[in-house]
């Protein structure tokens, strides 16, 4: 863990976000200041509320960390949103400070002007000389530990944090993140590259537990994917966590760039977060090797699936099965368990915890989420097979109801996924007078590929080819961009609302 890391390796590199670096012994300390700062300087118990809005740099790690040493809930903001959406988390988080850098303190600036806002503090020398003003004090490992509570994305109403049950003292926490890094196969051997934004639970969190265990984090202030194949090389990094649209964006690279690519040290490339078509995940496969693994969770229950690519091969659109710590099944819509290959709402137990995650402020949400006590549904629909092994069907919300009969786009979305012509697919429920909905696709089309009705013709010919008739879309719309979060989530609402705007109801 961390103590061990900055006793035994104190010179050893920890963080590089390109501006700055950080050896282990540095980050504790730094860490161990930012939790006397909120403790002792901003005056928060155990607890309490912090908030970050930055970008990618080293200062994110810092913070978290001294967060948990601190014993505060802290939260990573989306800094995409707008000014009245992170206003919202501000004041429904409760942050009693907010972390932020020069790009972005002009958001908080807009909010305090109104009257509203935590205290701002700004990376840098206003950070810096704040932490070295500190005398620190010894650090206690039996005190209440911190954690992240992190919003879910709102692609649907309003955003909810989501507070994971936080280990009962310090040094519990700290143990706990090498041990998570074990179950996601996270050993430390070798530099993590972090791609996405660290505001999102996924490239934030992986990376700590892998740096808990020994590898050091290297940032990537943002994504690009000829600078992402030069750090996986250049820094030969081990470990790196992508989602399906940094896939796709790889895989248009020239195909003398691709050719050219070597990464010896590279062991393991984690994804999840969306879907990923199974035409995508074998051209990645057949260039990097058999290195990715695939996870399935989500911030409220962290990782529940992994499956390595020997495995996926062997079961392709698989999930993987249960880590250790879960069992899945699915239950029909009485609640009633399903048999192998039944299809419904997937749940999750948890062997180690009745009550693994709740939403923050909404006691009623939290209960929904829970069959019994343990038991809990991030609402994916999907089936368990004989071997165990998940497969998603999609996402309830996403769920399209046509003639009485439940359509699940996921599946439609991975066959034309498939055809040569599609770079990005989306597909939904349409209002429909005589079938309440009908299936609708938006594409997005590879570049050089032009948009017309001859190529809507074709991509339809080649659905009804792998589907049944009632899944096959009854129209295309052919779009320059597909609304996707940069965790790789689609906006599908920001495509149906056109079709439903003006209707009682919008399913």
């Amino acid at each position: 863990m961390l103590l061990d890391l900055a006793r035994e390796r104190p010179k050893a590199l920890a963080v590089d976000d390109g501006d700055r670096r950080l050896d282990y012994a540095g980050l504790l300390d730094r860490s161990h200041r930012v939790a006397d700062f909120l403790r002792h300087e901003v005056g928060l118990a155990p607890g309490g509320h912090v908030a970050l809005l930055m970008g990618n740099r080293a200062e994110v790690i810092e913070l978290l960390l001294g967060a948990v040493l601190a014993g505060q809930w802290v939260t990573p903001i989306n800094w995409h949103l707008a000014d009245e959406e992170i206003e919202y988390v501000l004041a429904d988080s409760g942050a009693r400070v907010v972390f932020t850098d020069d790009r972005h303190a002009p958001v908080l600036e807009r909010i305090g002007a109104r009257g509203a806002g935590p205290r701002a503090v700004r990376a840098g020398a206003e950070l810096d000389g704040l932490l070295d003003a500190i005398r620190l004090r010894p650090l206690d490992l039996d005190t209440p530990a911190g954690g992240n509570m992190i919003y879910t994305s709102g692609t649907t109403g309003r955003p909810k944090g989501v507070k994971r049950a936080a280990p009962p003292t310090v040094r519990d926490a700290l143990v706990g993140h090498t041990k998570s890094g074990h179950a996601a196969r996270l050993d430390g051997r070798g530099p993590h590259l972090i791609t996405g934004p660290m505001y999102h639970a996924a490239p934030l969190m992986f990376a700590v537990y892998d740096n808990a265990n020994g590898a050091p984090i290297v940032i990537m202030p943002r994504w690009d994917e000829r600078e992402a194949l030069e750090l996986i090389a250049g820094r030969e990094v081990a470990h790196v966590h992508l989602v399906p649209t940094m896939f796709v964006r790889l895989l248009r690279l020239p195909d003398a760039e691709r050719a050219a690519f070597r990464a010896p040290s590279l062991r393991m490339a984690l994804h999840g977060a969306a879907p990923i078509s199974v035409a995508v995940k074998r051209r990645m496969i057949e260039w990097w090797g058999p290195v990715l693994v695939e996870y399935w969770g989500a911030t409220e229950g962290g990782v529940n699936t992994l499956i390595d690519s020997e495995d996926w091969l062997a079961h392709p659109g698989s999930v993987g099965r249960a880590l250790p710590a879960f069992e899945i099944f699915a239950v029909d819509e009485t609640g009633r368990r399903l048999g192998p290959g039944g299809t419904g709402d997937l749940y999750c137990r948890s062997k180690v915890s009745d009550r693994p995650f709740e939403y923050h402020g909404d006691p009623e949400k939290t209960e929904r989420a829970y069959l019994e006590p343990g038991v809990f549904t991030i609402g994916d629909i999907g089936s368990v097979d004989e071997q165990g092994y998940v497969h998603l069907a999609d996402r309830r919300s996403n769920m399209i109801i046509s003639g009485g009969v439940n359509i699940y786009p996921q599946e439609i979305e991975q066959v034309l996924a498939e055809h040569p012509a599609v770079a990005d697919v989306a597909v939904f429920g349409i209002p429909d007078d005589e079938w309440g909905e009908s299936v609708k696709a938006a594409v997005e089309l590879r570049e050089g590929r032009q948009p017309s009705d001859a190529l809507a013709q074709e991509i339809l010919r080649h659905a009804r080819a792998h589907l049944a008739g009632y899944k096959v879309p009854r129209s295309i719309d052919f779009e320059a961009e597909l609304p996707r979060h940069p965790s790789g989530k689609l906006y599908v609402r920001r495509l149906r609302e056109r079709y439903w705007a003006g209707r009682e109801r919008s399913i």
